[in-house]
């Protein structure tokens, strides 16, 4: 880190396109990492400016540079060669000013796997709280059943059986009405190339007593039911989003659109609910994520599809669609860099290999760049979780892939971003052959502060909760 901090100075003399590349990128963070590791150690900088005061000087007027093109004519003035003899051994000085200011290391992970069920596939997992109690519970769609655990016993109360002849193959769970408990909708009808007829979506009605059997309710369908979502609006009243694979009559991602659609709840649920399509110009979408990147509390959604990934923002009785990234993702989550910095992480393409990590760019009309490869040799990457695990004040992402369709171990791990560029990244295993990723999802399930992961797996048919036992960040 060191050494890469020092040659940007140096580097930054070369042609005006490089110049320009620079102080617009690597360049700018570089040198506002370097100045405050060397500022925040006051003692040994005032040392630094005693001894050597014309030296500090252009060290300081380099780096605190409020003009950038001013800083890069200044250095262009010199050659490498005359940067060197000027600064001499202030280079030398300023590597132990960071050495001595360095960050704290990022902590490893420490988990402790717990199965507390054995399911048959585990396709849809929600957390939130289904009784009313404060504490977390676990909501699953299972093959031919719903199910919640209690929390903390995690004992399983089946709330519907059977919804449909073919399988369950989504839920959503959150507390729309704000009793504090949660409501609950479920896809099924799960039929993977049929576009024309198969899929179901259910609100479920609970009982009194909420362990009990719920009272499905058949709203309207798009053919490929796959993925669903509530989303908060600007006067805090939710939406249900719920996402096709496919669009209706399609082959293998050729044809017309799916429809990704929002329904209004009605005040009285038995009866009809209104729906209108958010859009229907994109194929292949496996999965989507609401989000919040603006300065209100009303959600948007970022979605994963065969177009790449895209952001679907609400303007007043329409959704406007921006194109994010343009490779084949499937699956799709965001999160913050150490800094602050925003990105968001995919799997490419459905059920792939990759794990990438795309990085926010400064105008919002551009793609996001490609920061971070983060594995190319995912066995059907299906599932992504991001949150600060690891209690550093920034992003992990948890990978889970099944190695169902692409034979193989499969696994899940985590990747810590290491620097605030997202360029540096370590990687853990949390668990490898017996954990088969079907869905993954993240939250603090002891009320410990720390943020626990819950896996659902199809080949291996257990439902495993890795309690988080990382040891807090060094102050």
């Amino acid at each position: 880190m060191v050494k890469s901090v020092s040659e940007q100075i140096f580097r930054l003399g070369r042609s005006r396109e490089q110049r320009s590349r620079r102080i617009h990128g690597t360049g700018v963070v570089a040198r506002q990492v370097m100045h405050k590791q060397c500022t925040s150690n006051a003692q040994a900088w005032a040392s630094l400016k005693n001894q050597h005061p014309i030296q500090a000087g252009l060290i300081e007027m380099l780096l605190n540079s409020s003009d950038t093109s001013n800083s890069a004519g200044l250095v262009g003035m010199w050659t490498i060669q005359t940067l060197r003899s000027i600064l001499g051994v202030t280079i030398g000085l300023v590597v132990g000013l960071v050495s001595l200011n360095a960050a704290e290391p990022i902590p490893q992970g420490k988990w402790k796997a717990v199965e507390i069920d054995t399911i048959q596939i585990g396709y849809g997992l929600q957390i939130a709280d289904v009784n009313g109690d404060a504490k977390p519970d676990i909501v699953l769609a299972d093959k031919n059943t719903v199910q919640w655990y209690e929390n903390p016993s995690w004992k399983k109360h089946i709330i519907a059986r059977d919804l449909t002849k073919r399988d369950n193959v989504c839920v959503t769970a959150r507390d729309i009405d704000g009793d504090g408990r949660c409501e609950i909708a479920v896809g099924g009808q799960w039929n993977y190339a049929e576009t024309q007829k198969d899929g179901a979506v259910f609100y479920l009605i609970p009982p009194s007593d909420r362990t009990q059997l719920w009272t499905p309710v058949e709203l309207h369908h798009e053919p490929s039911v796959h993925r669903m979502h509530w989303i908060r609006t600007r006067d805090d009243q939710y939406r249900l989003a719920v996402k096709p694979l496919r669009g209706r009559g399609t082959v293998n991602g050729v044809g017309s659109g799916l429809r990704l659609l929002e329904y209004l709840p009605s005040k009285d649920p038995m009866t009809p609910w209104e729906y209108k399509v958010v859009n229907d110009s994109l194929h292949l979408s496996h999965n989507f994520h609401p989000v919040n990147w603006d300065d209100d509390r009303e959600e948007e959604m970022i979605i994963a599809s065969k177009e790449g990934v895209w952001y679907l923002d609400r303007q007043q009785d329409s959704w406007e669609s921006r194109q994010l990234t343009s490779q084949f993702a499937g699956e799709i989550r965001d999160g913050r860099l150490p800094g602050g910095r925003r990105f968001i992480v995919a799997i490419e393409p459905m059920h792939g290999s990759t794990a990438a990590v795309y990085l926010e760019p400064d105008q919002q009309d551009e793609r996001w760049e490609l920061c971070k490869v983060l594995s190319e040799s995912l066995k059907d990457g299906h599932a992504l979780a991001v949150a600060d695990y690891l209690g550093v004040g920034s992003d992990q992402i948890v990978v889970g892939w099944r190695a169902m369709n692409d034979p193989g171990v499969p696994g899940i791990k985590l990747f810590t971003p290491l620097n605030e560029t997202g360029t540096q990244w370590r990687d853990s295993q949390l668990s490898a052959e017996k954990v088969a990723v079907e869905d993954i999802k993240a939250g603090d399930l002891n009320g410990d502060g720390k943020v626990d992961v819950i896996a659902a797996a199809r080949q291996t048919k257990n439902l495993v909760i890795f309690f988080n036992q990382s040891e807090p960040p060094s102050k």
